[in-house]
């Protein structure tokens, strides 16, 4: 699998599972039907930001897009979305680009990783995050519409990055405020 920097040719392979995923209504709180600009707008960041892709035999399977969560005083913490295929779940590309964006974020000097809406009932997301050392910080309650669940809870998730204090060979995280 391989990940690399989206580019405007990818748009017209992106944007029909992105359409697909967000007409799910099941993990995205992005509007119904939206343009091919209109999707391209929440999708395709700028720089600071940063979207990729992931091609598996020269298909475009996956994407993410990453930048700082924040602007001003809290550009320090970074966030990410993704989006992969669902005729090609299962096959480790939502890893792979989970990775890319863990890479990315403590190359460009990010201090930590935040994702502040991922809904409870996504469990493949939720397992994979956790297993890439993201932790549940909070739960906000019944922030989300699932046309099957009704009304659920989005998690914000957590990752410290930035090199932390090193005692004795182990490396401590610093709590959190």
């Amino acid at each position: 699998m391989l990940i690399r920097e989206a580019a405007d040719q990818d748009w017209p392979h992106i944007y029909p599972f992105f359409c697909d995923i967000v007409a799910a209504g099941q993990t995205f709180a992005y509007p119904e039907n939206p343009t091919l600009e209109e999707a391209r707008a929440l999708w395709m960041a700028q720089p600071p930001g940063r979207t990729v892709v992931a091609v598996d035999e020269n298909i475009v399977v996956g994407t993410a897009t990453m930048g700082p969560n924040r602007p001003g005083r809290g550009s320090h913490v970074a966030t990410a979305s993704f989006m992969v295929d669902p005729h090609h779940h299962g096959h480790g590309a939502g890893r792979a680009l989970g990775n890319e964006v863990l890479d990315w974020a403590r190359s460009a000097g990010y201090r930590s990783i935040q994702f502040n809406a991922v809904v409870e009932t996504n469990s493949a997301a939720v397992h994979l995050w956790q297993k890439l050392g993201f932790r549940i910080l909070t739960t906000v309650p019944e922030a989300f519409d699932h046309p099957e669940h009704g009304l659920v809870g989005l998690h914000v998730m957590f990752q410290h990055l930035a090199e932390t204090e090193t005692t004795g060979g182990t490396s401590a995280q610093p709590p959190l405020h």
